[in-house]
């Protein structure tokens, strides 16, 4: 028996041989199809999560999978020693449907933010400028490297890793005069995300990202968004800034932009692309042929097809309908985000991570954040009949609560450990 085809081998495999940092759940899938994927004995889940907003054409999507097998055939990877033409076409592609002049592709969005800090810094080193310091936002997320560690708002990722990359402040989301008085003359930039995906999927303020942008503009301060997980069509446009009527000076890009292929970019105006010379920085993989097919069929299918009005029209549905039973039941707190990146928060005592369980027992995935937020980001051509299932599996858990209740205690007696922390995968969860 081979462990694709046993899941007990698969977990004995996993546990005995991988480093135990993502406590999986009882799950292994092995194929998939649009916005569903098949477990090894070949049940049927509806993918509300996409990969953490990755898969954002679903799953075995005919032209990727067709471009993909049609350049695994001819070269897989070519050293950056050379013209690369699928590299060169999806960086056009990027530049000219955003507000950049420049792109560098790596491999993963940790790896777009760490080029975008330190293209920050060497933009104003090569002015002769000592500007070094980034302030990013409390509770943000963006990345795992030492560096992005370093950037990322919440202590409980730096903490056992100390000590971190000296050079960043972090202040309140949302919060204008803290963020002014943190503002040095060694401040380099502002790096933020337009929607915190990790700390329960918080948007910006409009406001406040239109007066971040023209403090920037006063100070000669770079703004870095990280839009790592709300690039490429995730929040009904093909980028989130376009949302907030303004444009940043770089931008970090991943996850839905390979549509499953690891990829990363960091994109910038000519201006700022000045803080990086031959030799300053580099990828062995990045901006390879394969990943950069990927890209460029991703690209084309924003550009030529309907897609952005799908996810305007099945977003649409997905919030009416979290509204109302919003309405009909008092455990929902709260539903915020934008487009196909949607929170939805519980009131206290209610285990996120429960309710994500009890979704998966019913074949719907999703992801769970902190003790009380599930997250959705599925496929950006997810079908309003697929979200009505996800919509009738969730209103047939609340209405069972009486039944079967979503507190961590109720449901697994007093000897379960405090909510939220029964097998500490929430914070652990990957996220870039």
């Amino acid at each position: 028996m081979s462990v694709y085809d046993d899941f007990n081998l698969t977990k004995d495999f996993d546990k005995d041989y991988c480093l135990q940092v993502f406590a999986p759940l009882n799950v292994a899938f092995v194929k998939g199809k649009g916005s569903y994927l098949f477990d090894q004995s070949g049940k049927k889940y509806l993918d509300m999560i996409g990969g953490i907003a990755v898969n954002s054409l679903g799953h075995n999507h005919p032209a990727l999978t067709s471009a993909l097998k049609k350049q695994v055939s001819e070269l897989i990877h070519c050293s950056n020693y050379y013209y690369i033409p699928q590299r060169s076409a999806l960086a056009y592609k990027l530049c000219r449907y955003s507000f950049a002049d420049k792109c560098f592709f790596s491999n993963s969005g940790a790896e777009a933010n760490e080029a975008a800090i330190k293209l920050a810094r060497g933009y104003f080193y090569y002015k002769g400028e000592d500007r070094y310091e980034i302030i990013t936002a409390k509770m943000s997320f963006h990345g795992r490297t030492m560096g992005t560690i370093a950037a990322t708002g919440q202590e409980k990722f730096r903490k056992p890793f100390e000590p971190n990359l000296p050079g960043f402040k972090y202040v309140t989301y949302n919060d204008m005069d803290e963020l002014e008085s943190a503002v040095t003359p060694n401040t380099a930039a502002v790096m933020l995300e337009l929607i915190q995906g990790e700390s329960g999927v918080h948007p910006a303020d409009q406001d406040y990202i239109k007066a971040v942008r023209k403090l920037c503009n006063e100070k000669g301060i770079l703004l870095i968004i990280d839009e790592v997980q709300t690039g490429v069509g995730r929040t009904g446009r093909l980028f989130c800034y376009e949302n907030y009527g303004i444009t940043p000076d770089i931008m970090s890009l991943a996850k839905g932009l390979g549509g499953g292929v690891p990829i990363g970019a960091t994109l910038c105006t000519a201006k700022v692309a000045s803080g990086f010379k031959v030799g300053d920085h580099g990828s062995t993989f990045g901006g390879n042929p394969l990943a950069c097919t990927a890209g460029n069929v991703v690209m084309d299918q924003f550009i030529d097809k309907d897609l952005l009005t799908n996810v305007g029209k099945v977003s649409s549905y997905l919030f009416s309908e979290l509204h109302n039973l919003k309405n009909k039941y008092s455990t929902i707190a709260n539903v915020r985000g934008m487009g196909l990146l949607i929170g939805i928060e519980f009131t206290p005592g209610i285990s996120a991570s429960l309710l994500r369980e009890r979704l998966l027992g019913e074949g719907v995935l999703v992801s769970a954040i902190g003790s009380s937020t599930i997250r959705i980001a599925p496929p950006l051509n997810l079908t309003e009949t697929d979200a009505k299932v996800f919509i009738k599996v969730l209103t047939k858990i609340l209405k069972d609560q009486k039944k079967r209740p979503l507190s961590e205690t109720a449901a697994y007696g007093s000897t379960a450990k405090e909510p939220g922390k029964r097998e500490d995968y929430i914070d652990k969860e990957l996220e870039a």
